[in-house]
């Protein structure tokens, strides 16, 4: 696998400590605190590794309570919640310095026939005919501080396609409403679970960012302060998160500075995979100097 691929790999692969008790690395990513989908995939993968059976995650609620340190190991200790006889909940909380920065619910469940029914996938062009997005030009790149300049031009281990991109360094204003094909840039095992936590991973990106459309702000902006503060994701059919997905995402309202946005995952054949949630601080303040150069989201 190539370096992003299997660093990504890596991440989500947790040492165990105890029967209850994992601990996982950060990556700087290019932004300042750790990214909130690394947290979200680890913590899934932690809460997968306690049960005894193969039952499949079918959904994740977490609240991000504190900013996590890229160059510090995160500990996730897991509560056996309940062991049923078609499903099981964990309870996850991670924890860094001694505080908790984090906490997860997950349900997981066994495979088994029921009603079917699901939206329409939007109609947008296949990711083949969608160009890839350009690099940002070396003489605007070097005029951005050095963790956006790393951000933007690192290789990272998913490849996005933009439905009608967004020139987030100069933002327009429009519907808060977005269509993204992403995949992982290349094949890796079978393994349901690996998915599924890779999926937790990608979910991050993306979505909350919808919510400031409307305001022609971006996370680049120095002035502007973006931050998770929560994340549901829901888990509906079988899927490969290294073949291409759709993000269809919308954001109902922004108030109070924060933004609501969900989204729906698609596969290229239109089945919905999954369904997720997030609210997320946005705040714009006059003094830019009060707010870290770096991109919270994408």
């Amino acid at each position: 696998m190539t370096p992003p691929v299997s660093e990504l790999i890596d991440l989500l692969s947790l040492e165990r400590l105890e029967d209850n008790l994992f601990r996982g690395q950060s990556r700087d990513i290019g932004t300042k605190y750790v990214f909130g989908g690394q947290v979200l995939g680890q913590a899934l993968s932690a809460a997968r590794a306690t049960l005894k059976n193969q039952r499949g995650a079918h959904s994740l609620h977490a609240y991000f309570l504190r900013a996590g340190d890229i160059n510090a190991p995160i500990v996730y200790q897991i509560d056996r919640t309940r062991d049923g006889g078609s499903f099981s909940v964990r309870r996850v909380t991670a924890i860094q310095h001694g505080q908790v920065i984090f906490f997860m619910a997950a349900s997981f469940q066994d495979a088994e026939p029921g009603a079917e029914h699901q939206v329409t996938m939007p109609v947008v062009p296949m990711p083949e005919d969608i160009e890839p997005s350009p690099a940002v030009p070396e003489k605007v790149l070097a005029t951005l501080p050095d963790k956006i300049q790393r951000w933007l031009s690192r290789e990272g281990p998913f490849e996005f396609r933009h439905v009608y991109p967004r020139d987030e360094l100069n933002p327009p204003k429009r519907p808060p409403q977005q269509q993204v094909w992403f995949r992982l840039t290349e094949r890796v095992g079978d393994a349901p679970e690996l998915h599924q936590a890779l999926l937790a991973y990608a979910s991050d990106f993306q979505l909350l960012g919808t919510a400031t459309f409307p305001h022609g702000i971006s996370y680049y902006q120095p002035n502007v302060q973006m931050a998770s503060l929560d994340h549901a994701l829901w888990f509906h059919r079988p899927f490969r998160a290294d073949e291409w997905l759709l993000y269809s995402i919308d954001s109902p309202s922004a108030q109070n500075s924060r933004g609501l946005a969900r989204g729906q995952i698609f596969d290229r054949n239109g089945r919905l995979v999954a369904s997720t949630a997030q609210e997320g601080l946005i705040r714009v303040v006059p003094d830019p100097e009060a707010v870290a150069h770096v991109p919270a989201k994408a």
